[in-house]
């Protein structure tokens, strides 16, 4: 069978194109096709390690794991990480090419990249039946379409059909979607096949004047009107989310993880928010610190610049303060590497500092230098004291992407001093023995009893993309949208 498509595009980023990409590859999976999802290029500071040792979009992992897939690269070849004052590390097929200045990306390599996006279709399109793609913000930045390799460049170099999707939720959706439609060229708006508003909240029949007026206006369809769904448990791309994060405010262990400004990685504390004895919270000023039972240095992008602002808000100061009266401190990552005493950057890879202060909590020192280590992580057991309990657990999984050589690591991963450990694991609390015994240790703390329950991570993953299928398909025309896909003229002419 030649490979059909599908591409989700939207009026504006976090509109839901990520979660209905997701949705299909469930959906589509289950009716027995080969699918696979596919996003030319992502911007995001959420990433993940291939069992290759690549690094991808946290976003096409969730997707790949709905169409029971192992993650990777070719499902998104070019990722942008920022790192600051309008730069990002460009990374292709799963490397490092360099830091540019978003000028330098757009107007000098952007499309060159593209020569990459074609190669991950060519392959992708001669293994699989179907490729559920995935856009980038709107197609109707017209001050970057000329150099857009995600958008309708993807859909034009397929003739693949669009399905144009508006956040209904954040108001002013038939203006997006009206709007969008009306700001691409001709051959553009051809390849719109079908509209989508997103998160829904009330009474469908009061929408359905709107529904009836916009395929009047635009000649598309209406495929579905997708309800709001409550507590998605799915992986989330974009840090715009965090604000959208529903917190269990009456969890008994109250845990802050510290929201850097180049933070990376939050989909590492999902889990630990999804218990059922846990509040946690993204603390923005120091003070929010002394409420919380646990405090937590996620990953950074840029450790010495996200270091150097805590000291100077004052986090830094009232981390040490706390930790010293006794306060559980984690940092993973690029916050494992703040807590040991000295951050080396000799040749001033992430700042103009050759040497900075950590704060001085573990008994560690990390130099900088331009390899990025990217790997995914077995640990056969670890085994240490944490507040007044002992940490003991097995066969953990998880992945490392950093730069940086720290000293004081053995085998476990894990550095502890008594209230404070760190790791460079990303996904450690993802292990339900593991997360269950940190969170009990916290309890003890309070002189809480712990709890004798471990949760599924990975069945409860499961269970979600399950539950966001059946909803997805119950609310889309996918009769229309099967037509659409397979039945319509459109060429496959990747490769």
């Amino acid at each position: 069978m030649m490979a059909k498509f599908v591409m989700f595009q939207g009026t504006g980023s976090h509109v839901g194109k990520s979660i209905l990409t997701t949705a299909l590859c469930r959906i589509f999976y289950r009716k027995g096709f080969r699918v696979t999802p596919f996003k030319a290029q992502n911007m995001a500071l959420n990433s993940f390690v291939t069992p290759d040792g690549l690094e991808m979009g946290r976003a096409q992992v969730a997707q790949a794991e709905a169409a029971n897939l192992i993650p990777a690269v070719e499902m998104n070849p070019v990722l942008l990480k920022p790192t600051g004052n309008s730069t990002s590390q460009v990374i292709i097929n799963g490397r490092p090419v360099g830091t540019m200045s978003a000028a330098q990306y757009h107007e000098g390599y952007s499309l060159k990249a593209f020569s990459a996006v074609k190669d991950a279709l060519k392959n992708l399109s001669e293994k699989f039946d179907l490729l559920v793609i995935e856009g980038a913000g709107s197609p109707a930045e017209v001050n970057l379409k000329a150099t857009d390799i995600v958008n309708m460049r993807v859909a034009k170099y397929l003739n693949a059909p669009v399905i144009l999707v508006a956040d209904i939720d954040r108001g002013g959706a038939l203006a997006a979607l009206v709007g969008t439609l009306e700001l691409l060229d001709p051959d553009e708006r051809d390849l719109v096949k079908g509209l989508v508003i997103n998160k829904f909240r009330g009474d469908i029949k009061l929408l359905m004047p709107a529904v009836d007026f916009l395929e009047k206006k635009t000649g598309k369809p209406v495929l579905g009107v997708i309800p709001f769904i409550e507590k998605l448990g799915i992986d989330d791309e974009d840090s715009v989310s965090l604000d959208d994060k529903i917190s269990n405010e009456n969890g008994e262990v109250k845990i802050a993880v510290v929201r850097f400004g180049k933070l990376s990685n939050f989909t590492d504390f999902d889990c630990l928010a999804g218990e059922p004895d846990v509040n946690l919270f993204y603390a923005t000023e120091p003070e929010e610190l002394n409420s919380a039972d646990l405090i937590i240095l996620p990953g950074s992008k840029n450790t010495s610049e996200d270091l150097i602002k805590i000291r100077e808000n004052k986090f830094a100061e009232k981390i040490v303060e706390l930790a010293k009266s006794g306060k559980p401190v984690i940092g993973i990552c690029g916050g494992f590497q703040m807590l040991g005493k000295k951050i080396h950057d000799p040749d001033k890879t992430e700042s103009n500092f050759p040497e900075l202060d950590g704060l001085n909590l573990l008994p560690i020192e990390t130099t900088f230098s331009a390899d990025k280590f990217t790997r995914q992580i077995k640990i056969p057991e670890v085994d240490f004291k944490f507040l007044a309990a002992r940490i003991n657990s097995k066969n953990l999984d998880g992945y490392e992407i950093h730069s940086g050589i720290t000293s004081g690591i053995d085998e476990s991963k894990i550095v502890a001093a008594g209230n404070v450990f760190g790791t460079y694991v990303h996904g450690i609390f993802d292990n339900d023995d593991f997360r269950r015994q940190i969170l009990n240790a916290v309890r003890l703390s309070k002189n809480l009893p712990p709890l004798n329950f471990t949760r599924n991570i990975r069945a409860e993953k499961q269970r979600n993309y399950e539950r966001l299928a059946k909803i997805v398909a119950e609310n889309l025309k996918m009769n229309l949208l099967e037509k659409i896909i397979f039945d319509g003229s459109f060429e496959n002419v990747a490769g």
